[in-house]
């Protein structure tokens, strides 16, 4: 019902915000003037953020009848029957008349796999499917710097489905503070064994292109303030790959 009103996707900017930290450098950048073509809400994010589609794969049973989603429940309960955007889930549910059923076989026969263990994982084979221009991810972190022991599943599916995108040539940009992709990971620490080198190799964008270049080289581009030069390190732009 809702897809007629919707303009084609191909080539358009996607904001994919997810419940994770890094969610937070969704709302920087948009207090910075970053414009989207459309944003993706997973899960609950779709109470919090203003999104042109959500995608709660969950059957809306799991909010409306047990307390499985534990604290979403009751904010979940309140924002899914009110949604008038598409909400692509599993199944329908009279209680939620936005449910658009997701696309699974089409999505499947048009990407040749089907690994799908988390609910991002759905929007990013959704975005390469509609062929999308670029992705810009938030909040998908899984694992976090200040607790090592912890850290929840689907970080691996949904890097497996960013690599089909930039594959497909999407650009594909994560937050900053997210451990998506290693994003956070500091830019002298990324190239395992070259990072116990003095003047360790580092990989950049300049121009839209990738570039190695020696540590001390960035050093020197940093301004006095200590933020880089270069504006694709660092926040409020999602890192892009």
């Amino acid at each position: 019902m809702f897809e007629d009103d919707k303009m084609p996707l191909t080539g358009k900017k996607i904001a994919i915000v997810a419940m994770g930290r890094s969610q937070l450098d969704y709302h920087l950048s948009i207090s910075h003037s970053q414009e989207y073509d459309e944003v993706w809400a997973i899960g609950s994010m779709c109470a919090v953020v203003k999104a042109d589609r959500a995608f709660v794969m969950d059957p809306a049973t799991r909010f409306f009848d047990t307390f499985d989603a534990g604290p979403q429940t009751k904010v979940m309960c309140r924002t899914l029957p009110r949604l008038e955007i598409p909400v692509y889930s599993c199944v329908k549910d009279n209680r939620v008349p936005a449910i658009e059923l997701y696309p699974l076989e089409e999505v499947v026969k048009a990407t040749g796999c089907a690994y799908f263990n988390n609910s991002i994982a759905y929007a990013i084979a959704f975005a390469l499917y509609q062929e999308v221009g670029t992705i810009n991810m938030f909040g998908a972190d899984f694992t976090y710097k200040t607790n090592v022991h912890f850290g929840e599943m689907g970080r691996a599916c949904c890097e497996f489905w960013l690599s089909k995108c930039i594959q497909k040539n999407i650009d594909v940009s994560i937050a900053p503070s997210s451990s998506l992709l290693d994003t956070n990971v500091s830019i002298e620490e990324k190239l395992y064994g070259y990072h116990r080198l003095e003047d360790s190799p580092v990989v950049y964008l300049e121009k839209g292109e990738l570039v190695v270049g020696s540590l001390s080289d960035v050093l020197e581009e940093e301004k006095p303030s200590g933020v880089s030069g270069r504006k694709d390190i660092g926040p409020p732009e999602p890192e892009k790959y």
